[in-house]
């Protein structure tokens, strides 16, 4: 017989009722999945680890506000931190003082070859980014949801607070406005002849 872990709905249940140790699992379980959506939306890995930092004190903050409308929490999460992201500078130095009680990301390899690893992935997501931010600020959302992160069209309408018809529409204009802005470097982050994007032959179910 094996012990399941606990599921997000028992944890956060925990959580909110002030258990920093279920908080923490739940921190343990979905940092880095925020941590690389936040990346993926700045381009740059320090503010990456502030934003995530942000995104849990947040969270933390408004848990007695807060009940899963699913059995996960990582809908609530990108909720967050797309919030955090649309005024990150502001919401940075309102809790610069307080990052450092926050559990510490794991340390990047701190050698030659992953520093030029993580300069090359800074300048590719920024190529990147720069097609991106063409578009409306909403439909960077969706996109970076439903492409980036794998979310299917109900998580991500919870995520964003809007109805479900609502991200299949952004996404296909997105994608539709995308078409002539893919090369040389597509959104899914890889260059032509890499392999097949993801954007046009993948759907968000």
């Amino acid at each position: 017989m094996t012990n399941e872990p606990p599921a997000d709905a028992e944890l956060w249940g925990r959580a909110r009722n002030g258990d920093e140790r279920a908080f923490g699992e739940l921190f343990d379980r979905h940092s880095r999945t925020v941590y690389n959506y936040c990346f993926r939306r700045t381009a740059d890995w320090s503010a990456a680890e502030d934003l995530t930092s942000v995104v849990f004190m947040e969270t933390w903050r408004r848990r007695a506000h807060v009940r899963l409308s699913a059995d996960s929490l990582l809908p609530w999460l990108y909720g967050v931190a797309t919030n955090v992201l649309h005024n990150h500078r502001r919401s940075l130095r309102r809790h610069r003082a307080a990052l450092d009680r926050v559990r510490a990301l794991p340390a990047a390899v701190n050698d030659a070859a992953a520093a030029a690893a993580r300069l090359d992935a800074e300048h590719e997501m920024r190529a990147v980014l720069a097609s991106i931010r063409k578009l409306a600020r909403k439909d960077q959302e969706v996109l970076a949801l439903c492409v980036w992160e794998g979310l299917g069209y109900a998580e991500a309408a919870a995520a964003l607070g809007v109805p479900v018809g609502t991200v299949r529409s952004r996404l296909a204009r997105a994608r539709e406005r995308l078409k002539q802005d893919m090369e040389p470097v597509r959104v899914d982050g890889h260059r032509k002849g890499d392999r097949p994007t993801t954007l046009y032959t993948e759907e968000a179910s």
